[in-house]
């Protein structure tokens, strides 16, 4: 794209004590100014805490904890101690100081596990908490290469409510459901399918949780990047890591291309504002998967990145 801003984001910030398979699913708590994220591929998976000074500097190493299965995005509880976390399987609640696991809902039966999974979901301004699937066949074609002969995704979307209802919001057609997030008017819904290479955008009711007039925002068939995990700064832009693209790629609530922040990961994969201030991009990357392998390529670690002209939001927590 002609005169698009690219700048460089740097070098890896954090190097994990073993680099991750694929790191998503970072939040920073402001009230003790920790960052949290998980390994969501190794095994078991693994959530890390680490504490920042007031630059948003690392101070000393992540505080580790293995756990009981495969977690892949984690969200804080409104005035209550631990996670909620989607699972493969369905949602649980997780306890901090002992990664203990709770299950709170089974979705996915164990029949399919081979089949569906959870992958990134995204709290609301209500405190409500939406999660959704990967169909692993269709994913397995690559991206943008699944067949017309496959049919119809099986991938689902879900919100699970502070009241403990569970509700089924989007039925199918989805290959990997990634990046949930909202416009800062909780007017607009952002939801991507990474492995078909698309960003959807929907009406949001705040008040139901209703979503509705789904639109294409972007649309990267004919280019590269995956739309993986997002933010919305407080102006309305979306910051998106690009998995398979070394980029958080940056879009107006319109869908047009802002700028590019180049990082030393080919695969950027989930972003947080932080530091006390909200105004740090903090990056969860994985490892190189497929393709040649690159000695340079530090995926696997985190990454950080100050804008000079934007800032965000604390994500909101599970209300329940």
């Amino acid at each position: 794209m002609a005169g698009l801003e690219s700048i460089d984001g740097g070098k890896k910030w954090y190097s994990c004590p073993e680099p991750m398979v694929l790191g998503e699913a970072p939040i920073f708590r402001a009230s003790d100014s920790t960052l949290h994220w998980v390994d969501c591929l190794s095994e078991p998976s693994r959530l890390y805490i680490l504490k920042l000074d007031d630059l948003g500097d690392a101070v000393g190493e992540a505080r580790v904890l293995d756990l009981e299965d495969s977690v892949t995005v984690v969200f804080f509880r409104k005035d209550k101690p631990g996670y909620i976390a989607a699972y493969y399987q369905g949602i649980c609640f997780i306890d901090e100081e002992t990664g203990k696991m709770e299950i709170v809902k089974e979705i996915i039966p164990t029949a399919e596990r081979d089949e569906l999974r959870f992958n990134d979901g995204g709290i609301d301004a209500k405190g409500r908490f939406w999660l959704a699937e990967i169909d692993k066949k269709a994913m397995s074609f690559g991206p943008n290469q699944l067949p017309d002969s496959y049919g119809t995704p099986r991938g689902r979307l879900w919100r699970y409510d502070p009241d403990g209802s569970l509700h089924l919001m989007i039925t199918e057609g989805i290959v990997c459901g990634n990046g949930l997030g909202w416009s800062p008017d909780n007017k607009t819904m952002y939801f991507h399918d990474s492995v078909a290479m698309v960003v959807w955008k929907y009406n949001f009711d705040l008040e139901t949780g209703n979503i509705s007039n789904k639109q294409l925002l972007i649309d990267r068939r004919d280019s590269f990047g995956e739309p993986d995990g997002m933010v919305v700064d407080t102006d309305g832009n979306l910051w998106i890591a690009m998995f398979d693209s070394n980029r958080v790629m940056v879009f107006s609530p319109s869908g047009r291309h802002l700028k590019d922040i180049v990082f030393s990961s080919r695969n950027p994969a989930c972003t947080t504002w932080g530091g006390k201030n909200f105004d740090i991009i903090y990056v969860a990357s994985g490892m190189i998967r497929r393709g040649k392998p690159n000695p340079a390529d530090e995926g696997g670690h985190m990454f950080r990145y100050k804008p000079t002209d934007a800032r965000g939001q604390p994500k909101y927590e599970f209300d329940g």
